[in-house]
């Protein structure tokens, strides 16, 4: 695993989906800005933890497809479906 080519690629990603740019949260007595909520991804010697999920070893191949899309500049396609806008 080019865990720097990771980190390079997580940072890129960070910066299209908007990292520190807060957006207008409607609420009942008006409006307040809001950053996105961030989504932890933990890089081991053998493995990733991704939000408050399980441990899930390099070797495993939704593992694999993960990170080839990060290494590729993608959005993880395991998370389009929980979040069609992105994190």
């Amino acid at each position: 695993i080019d865990f720097d080519l990771i980190l390079e690629k997580v940072k890129d990603l960070n910066v299209l989906a908007g990292e520190g740019i807060s957006h207008i949260e409607h609420t009942p007595r008006g409006a307040q800005l809001r950053e996105p909520e961030p989504l932890p991804l933990t890089l081991y010697q053998n493995g990733i933890i991704m939000a408050d999920g399980a441990f899930r070893p390099y070797e495993d191949p939704s593992t694999q497809q993960c990170l080839q899309d990060i290494a590729d500049g993608y959005f993880p396609s395991e998370l389009q479906l929980r979040y069609p806008d992105g994190i």
